[in-house]
């Protein structure tokens, strides 16, 4: 699982134990800078170290646990660098799923996510973002698309049409770029950016979708054989 920039892997707890209710392996980790990680907040020098560690982390879990399918999971930023981490081993992993990636960026807005859970949480950075970090976020959009068509696997994408963090054209694009035979898009009328911590109609159906595809993806990964 990879996340948004500014947040730590425990706000995904909710939709970890959903995974793990499903048999599954479930791993994270809080990005550089991010969360419990060493570094300065909010800072990175290059966008490519998230998906070094992205990597670095799988290749751990799976010399632990070899034999097992792969699937990636990202949110926002998180889903930029999932898309990213995909297209450098295009083969390696079984399915993604996407939460509102990162592939064309909005002016940032408020959303109707759990604001008062948000702002009292002491592990998220909520200092403005610095020059560089935007600079880093604007060179991932550049290579997010021009990796599109190097996309094979399959996934799920899932995206509210009232986004103004991660602009919901960037759904279209990466459908209608990315080589993926099965590939699933789902968009959610009137829904911003959260979609996991959205609206409880909005947050039980984008759990049910996950649930749904993840469920048929992994018994066809370990059968070999089409979901």
């Amino acid at each position: 699982m990879t996340r948004t920039s500014r947040e730590h892997c425990g706000r995904y707890d909710e939709l970890a134990q959903m995974l793990v209710g499903l048999q599954l392996l479930v791993f994270a980790h809080d990005h550089v800078g991010h969360g419990q990680s060493e570094g300065e907040r909010m800072v990175v020098s290059d966008f490519h170290v998230f998906v070094r560690d992205a990597l670095q982390h799988v290749d751990v879990m799976q010399k632990d646990h070899p034999g097992l399918p792969v699937f990636l999971l990202g949110h926002s930023m998180g889903g930029a660098i999932a898309i990213l981490t995909a297209a450098e081993r295009p083969s390696h992993f079984s399915g993604m799923v996407l939460i509102s990636p990162l592939v064309l960026a909005s002016p940032e807005s408020a959303t109707t996510f759990k604001v008062d859970v948000y702002n009292t949480d002491p592990l998220i950075c909520r200092a403005g973002m610095k020059v560089c970090f935007g600079m880093q976020l604007l060179s991932a959009v550049s290579r997010v698309e021009r990796a599109l068509p190097k996309l094979t696997l399959p996934f799920l994408l899932l995206q509210g049409s009232a986004d103004r963090l991660c602009d919901s054209k960037g759904a279209y694009l990466l459908m209608e770029s990315a080589k993926s035979q099965d590939k699933t898009l789902k968009i959610y009328e009137g829904a911003y950016h959260v979609l996991h911590k959205e609206l409880p109609e909005v947050t039980n159906s984008v759990f049910h979708e996950i649930k749904m595809w993840v469920s048929q993806r992994t018994a066809a990964a370990r059968t070999g054989s089409p979901p």
